[in-house]
């Protein structure tokens, strides 16, 4: 009778551990699921763009300088005189080409753009790249459907850009001259608006 129940007490032990020890191994494992997905979403809220993270909590111009990408766009936005109007309340959906983008231009046509008597020229570029509101990549994709495969977008230059599906997950911008931008990073959000970086430079 002794020995049965110190049996049954020792196996009713074995099975206390073992279900403290299954208890411990899956609360790390939650533990540190939980921990990725804070990460993971941690990163997603601030997207790495030339080298460094793009602050939510930053406007478009005090993120814009940090990134190594665009270093001209930011060049031509402080010669255009439009720093003041980009950090302003907005919200603005940024079409942001990178340093490439402007390199596949006409050799001068930067430099040109920067002599004082071609602000207005440069202006009507920039501005040609904002959209007034914050349209991420699902606003757009929502535009493109609701036309019927097209959205037509008004600038804040007066223009107008087409944004449309390439593939089921992608979208691209054509320009007025009929120029076609991929987009190479979505929804860079920002505390007024939205950058979307572009490979081209947009020309109305």
């Amino acid at each position: 009778m002794s020995h049965a129940l110190t049996s049954s007490t020792t196996k009713s032990f074995a099975a206390k551990s073992f279900a403290a020890k299954s208890f411990s191994v899956a609360l790390s494992c939650s533990l540190l699921f939980a921990g990725t997905v804070s990460a993971q979403s941690k990163q997603s809220m601030n997207p790495m763009v030339g080298g460094q993270a793009m602050y939510a909590s930053k406007d478009i111009v005090d993120n814009a300088v940090n990134s190594a990408d665009h270093t001209t766009l930011v060049a031509v936005v402080k010669a255009a005189g439009l720093v003041e109007t980009l950090k302003g309340k907005g919200p603005f959906t940024v079409f942001a080409p990178t340093n490439a983008a402007f390199a596949q231009l006409p050799a001068g046509t930067v430099d040109n753009l920067l002599k004082p008597e071609n602000k207005g020229t440069l202006t009507s570029v920039l501005t040609y790249h904002v959209v007034p509101g914050r349209l991420d990549a699902e606003a757009l994709m929502d535009a493109v459907k609701k036309g019927n495969g097209t959205a037509t977008l008004k600038t804040a230059s007066g223009g107008t850009l087409s944004v449309m599906m390439n593939g089921p997950r992608n979208l691209v911008v054509k320009d007025a001259k009929g120029q076609v931008a991929n987009i190479s990073v979505y929804d860079v959000y920002q505390s007024n608006g939205v950058i979307l970086v572009i490979d081209k430079v947009l020309l109305p």
